[in-house]
């Protein structure tokens, strides 16, 4: 999925409504996204869960709560199209640094390489946005910035960090994007290995976003899925579970 300089620029140029600002930190409040498992209807997105796309001129991905295993799971299914579901939050990663999902992908995508701009597709993203400001961006990010800003009225996500599913390269790998050094993207699954069956993964965020941007993070302002196959025009089903911010385990 060829992005066009970061989550918050495309949406932006796309003419797309903005996103409502991330909600205000309360003492004792759950920083968690509604679960999809606890959805009571099929029909309807979970409370706090939005759709955004990438570009108007690209398909969108479809989204469905589908009953799955006992639960409920969030099915995408990408045929050459790219879009995603966000949901707006407010995350201190000091608090919260560990990030915990389940997804399950059904196959890979053939020809995709997260290396190559031509071929960028993924059966499945969980993508984390931050906040930030623009003095805190380097001079060619800020002229990124103040497009967006702009054109959409909107400020961009100071960073941006993608786990993904990747053909080839082994997990725990960063791949920078080649349009900005704002979003990097870490390696979670890859290859065969695990296609076909639910998987559990669990991340140190904290420690991942320092490895990948060589600083200390800035709240996070959101958490996505996405699938995508619009560069390489192939077909990709991938399901979601719920996504978690934990505590370190003592």
């Amino acid at each position: 999925m060829r992005l066009l300089l970061t989550f918050g620029l495309t949406l932006l140029l796309a003419g797309c409504a903005s996103a409502p600002p991330a909600p205000v930190a309360m003492p004792g409040r759950d920083p968690n996204p509604t679960p999809f498992s606890a959805a009571t209807s099929l029909e309807a997105l979970p409370q706090g869960w939005q759709p955004y796309r990438l570009a108007r001129f690209k398909k969108d991905t479809r989204y469905q709560l589908v009953p799955y295993g006992g639960t409920v799971a969030m099915r995408a299914t990408a045929e050459a199209s790219a879009s995603g579901l966000r949901f707006d939050t407010s995350v201190d990663l000091q608090e919260f640094p560990l990030l915990t999902w389940r997804w399950k992908v059904t196959a890979l995508i053939d020809g995709a390489d997260n290396t190559l701009a031509h071929v960028e597709d993924s059966p499945a993203r969980v993508v984390v946005m931050f906040e930030g400001g623009r003095d805190q961006l380097p001079a060619a990010e800020q002229i990124n910035y103040d497009l967006a800003l702009a054109i959409g009225g909107n400020r961009l996500p100071y960073a941006t960090l993608m786990y993904i599913w990747e053909n080839q390269l082994p997990v725990g790998s960063v791949i920078p994007h080649h349009l900005t050094g704002r979003i990097k993207m870490i390696v979670a699954g890859t290859g065969t290995d695990g296609v076909g069956a639910w998987r559990e993964e669990r991340v140190n965020l904290l420690q991942d976003y320092r490895r990948a941007f060589g600083e200390d993070p800035p709240r996070v302002k959101a958490v996505g899925i996405m699938s995508d196959s619009d560069n390489t025009g192939g077909v990709a089903v991938a399901y979601f579970g719920d996504i978690r911010f934990e505590r370190a385990r003592p």
